[in-house]
Order: structure tokens, then sequence, then C-alpha cells
């Protein structure tokens, strides 16, 4: 029997599933953080922000979050709206330049428990990279997902290619590997 290695999934596995975050909701407490590489979020815009999935589908499993708490899309006014669209846009070039991926999922779970979603409360887009042939015997048949990026590394191409946006406020040579790349979407 092959054997997949995958160290950073134990706390998934450990976790308690009845324990609640004992912080408050995780997308609105890791974005005040000033630990962006930690927190895993790689992007910023005025209204959105954009965070590696600790459990991706896929390398480069994303998910774009309007700062905002709120677990309705009718809430967000129309500025926080349009940034979080056009930070997608912005997150798909970055995952094309990163990763280069045959196609992309983008998805988001509505309607509480029943939609799959394990934080309902506050809205999100999924974005999920995704290549030609990458669905193969391990998940339909084995019943096991393999990863076969870090998500440092996946961290490091995402950066760089979000530094490389000509949104970016800052060049790839000047962001600072330890902060989200802010992008200026207005306009």
């Amino acid at each position: 029997m092959e054997q997949v290695f995958a160290p950073w999934r134990i706390e998934w596995v450990e976790r308690d599933p009845e324990e609640k975050n004992v912080e408050g909701c995780p997308f609105c407490v890791l974005p005040e953080r000033d630990e962006d590489r930690e927190s895993r979020i790689v992007a910023r815009s005025e209204h959105s922000f954009v965070i590696l999935n600790n459990y991706p589908y896929s390398p480069g499993h994303v998910m774009v979050i309007p700062r905002q708490h709120t677990g309705e899309w009718g809430t967000l006014s129309d500025a926080e709206l349009l940034d979080h669209a056009r930070l997608k846009i912005a997150t798909i070039d970055a995952l094309d330049a990163a990763l280069g991926p045959d196609g992309i999922n983008a998805g988001e779970n509505l309607g509480g428990d029943a939609a799959g979603g394990s934080i309902d409360d506050h809205v999100h887009t999924h974005l999920v990279p995704r290549w030609s042939g990458d669905t193969n015997f391990m998940p339909v048949i084995g019943e096991t997902q393999v990863i076969v990026e870090a998500l440092e590394d996946t961290y490091d191409r995402l950066h760089e290619a979000f530094a490389g946006l000509p949104t970016a406020t800052a060049t790839s040579e000047d962001a600072d590997p330890e902060r989200a790349v802010r992008l200026d979407l207005d306009g």
C-alpha cells in the first residue's frame, strides 16, 4: 500500500468538531492579526482579502472574503460587492500566473449547514484551481485526497503572482513576503 505524507492535516484530524472558535469568526480575527503569512492572507484590497484554504481541495485553493462580517451577500454595499468581484478577477489572474491551471472552480456555500460550509455566517467565495485529469482513483476509489504542494510553497507562488499584478501597490521586488500584497482595485 502506498502512503501519502501530509503532516499539516493533523490539525484537522485532531480538532474537536464540537469546539467553536473562542476568538470569534476566523474571517474577522485573522485579517486583524499582524501576521499575514502565518494567517495565510496573500492579498488585500480595500474591502476584501484573499486567504489560502487550510484544507485545500487542490493546490492554490483560496477564498476571497469581504471584510464585513455578514452571512448575507445582500447586506454588503455596492462598493464592497464591486471590490469583492474585482478581487476575484485579480485572484484568478494570480492563480493563472502562479500555477497555470487548466480551469478554476468558483463556489459559495449559501444557506447554512445544509449547503455544506463550515463557516456559514461570513460570506466568501472559494476559487479552486483545476487541471485536466486531476481527479483520479485516489479520491474516487481510495477516498484519499493528495495535495502535491505545501501551503507555504503555494503562498510564496501566489504572493509573487499578486505582487506582479498591475494593481499591486508594491512591485514584486519590493513586496514584503511576510505581508499580504496590497491591491488598489479602484478604477
